[in-house]
Formats: structure tokens, C-alpha cells, sequence
């Protein structure tokens, strides 16, 4: 059998990787945002 105790696994590194692709996801919104507010208001 494996040594698997549950509850006992280290997660900082995933735990960092989704903090980035939150910022990420965060920070593509919002520019995809501005890009279209910008276009509406230029009539494009």
C-alpha cells in the first residue's frame, strides 16, 4: 500500500499557481474591458 495520509499533502506551490491565474484572469478582464469601452467610444 501507499503512505497516503490524508490531509497531510503540501499544497503552498498549487495554492501559488492559482493566486497567479487569478491575478492573470483578473488583469485579462479588466483590460479586455477598457478595450471595449474604448472602442464604443470611438464608434469602431
Amino acid at each position: 500500500m501507499s503512505d497516503y495520509e490524508p490531509g497531510k499533502m503540501d499544497t503552498t506551490e498549487q495554492e501559488k499557481t492559482f493566486a497567479g491565474f487569478v491575478k492573470f484572469s483578473t488583469y485579462s478582464v479588466v483590460a479586455i474591458l477598457i478595450a471595449l469601452i474604448f472602442l464604443a467610444l470611438i464608434g469602431a
